[in-house]
């Protein structure tokens, strides 16, 4: 296909903030995990489809196959929709213990 691009598993994205590899971003509706360090507005390789292990809310206990949401503000997952961002879905299920921040999700890369 002469207008054939690139696969799109993976874009480079100005950082909209400060991230560290392994970090979600969110640039306008496209969400994903950063590759590399990057500081503000600088460019970082971004992962949209695979599964990752992220930040998300503490207290709450997700379900395996729960849908995700990217909270731009924390700059952490949860399954809570009110101003957040659809990134993906559950994988694993995770207690709501005030330690359990972290949650596997498989990225959806829908926009």
């Amino acid at each position: 296909m002469k207008n054939y691009v690139q696969p799109g598993n993976n874009l480079t994205l100005t950082a909209p903030y400060a991230v560290a590899s392994g970090d979600g971003l969110l640039v306008g509706s496209i969400f994903g995990i950063a590759a590399g360090d990057a500081a503000i507005a600088e460019p970082v390789e971004t992962a949209l489809v695979g599964v990752f292990d992220i930040t998300k809310v503490g207290s709450q206990a997700w379900t395996v196959g729960a849908k995700v949401y990217w909270d731009d503000t924390n700059k952490r997952c949860t399954t809570v929709a009110t101003d957040n961002t659809l990134v993906g879905a559950a994988v694993e299920a995770v207690a709501s213990g005030a330690g359990d921040t972290i949650g596997r999700v498989r990225l959806n890369a829908t926009f």
